[in-house]
């Protein structure tokens, strides 16, 4: 089976932004784009991107998951990147309606059609490290995936790193490229030399966030996890997630936490740790790494909420729940 997320339907969505506004929407071929080799985007990472699913139900109907909330995040990437603004309007339905057009592609759960909006600075100008590019172009990209857990899920080993930030501390809300690849690094060494999956960043040992997902610690009958604020990622897997466990009772706080208490924490025998995103929903944590030492979260394995929470957010994307939230947009 291909690795998740590398097989591409044959078109995409494109608009581009010049002179002062957006063309109308088109759809390409998915395979190659027009782009000067000087464009503001190759030079000065003037790029954001969201990922977000649609899913097929039993009567054949395929609905997009929170796709409102994916526009915000992505007008609010463009805004912060001083890209020009989107028309968030003219992007839903660039979204929806590439998804209608390849809806016979869209898997049957597990799988899903994985949508990725993307927005670059297309500007040549080399010169222009301090100005913002005056053109861009925006696109929406499809690949169907199968379950990401092919092999079965599995508890993952996270280092628990307090020198390190994920990124710069101002980019932290911004879904962009650039941010991925400043933690790639740090990330490879953990896996080289301590086998690690995963980076949780806890910069002067306060907990954040992993390369790529933001983390929650489940505590028996409640979810700890930190407080929104600039320095990372505003997920919307962990929103829906939260909100799905107050449905279900649940305790849900959230707060600053230290490595101290984390690796405290850990230690009881009901305690689950979890990663939250788009592709996996859920992934859950088994031990983590800090000083040389390794310390077992819980029971070392995925936990029973993780997987009652994951199960209840899959039920409503898949059809089989009541969306009591409004999150689905029905395309077709």
């Amino acid at each position: 089976m291909a690795a998740f997320g590398s097989v591409f339907m044959p078109q995409m969505a494109m608009a581009t932004f010049e002179n002062g506004k957006w063309s109308a929407a088109s759809l390409v071929p998915a395979d190659s784009m027009q782009m000067h080799p000087g464009a503001h985007v190759l030079h000065y990472s003037s790029t954001c991107f969201e990922g977000l699913k649609a899913f097929r139900h039993e009567d054949g109907s395929v609905h997009v998951f929170r796709i409102d909330q994916n526009i915000k995040r992505l007008a609010q990437s463009s805004q912060f990147l001083s890209l020009p603004a989107i028309d968030e309007a003219q992007v839903t339905k660039m979204i929806t309606d590439i998804v209608a057009n390849f809806a016979s592609e869209v898997p049957a759960p597990p799988g899903s059609m994985y949508i990725r909006p993307t927005h670059i600075g297309t500007e040549a100008a080399i010169g222009k490290a301090a100005v913002p590019s005056a053109s861009s172009m925006l696109y929406v990209l499809l690949s169907p995936v199968g379950d990401y857990f092919t092999g079965g899920a599995k508890a993952l080993r996270l280092l628990l790193d307090e020198t390190g930030m994920r990124c710069a501390p101002h980019m932290g809300m911004i879904k962009s490229g650039g941010n991925y690849a400043s933690a790639l690094g740090p990330i490879v060494k953990a896996n080289k030399e301590v086998q690690a999956d995963q980076i949780l960043f806890c910069p002067n040992g306060d907990v954040q966030e992993t390369g790529a997902a933001n983390f929650l610690l489940i505590d028996g009958n409640e979810i700890i996890t930190k407080g929104l604020d600039s320095s990372f990622l505003h997920g919307i897997t962990r929103s829906s997630i939260l909100t799905l466990a107050k449905d279900l009772g649940m305790k849900v706080t959230e707060r600053d936490m230290t490595v101290a208490e984390l690796i405290k924490l850990a230690a009881k025998p009901e305690v689950e740790a979890v990663l939250s995103g788009t592709a996996a929903v859920l992934t859950s944590v088994g031990t983590f790494i800090h000083n040389d030492s390794e310390y077992t979260v819980g029971s070392g394995k995925p936990g029973p909420i993780a997987d009652k929470l994951r199960l209840a957010l899959n039920n409503i994307q898949w059809g089989k729940a009541e969306d009591t939230h409004n999150w689905l947009t029905k395309v077709c």
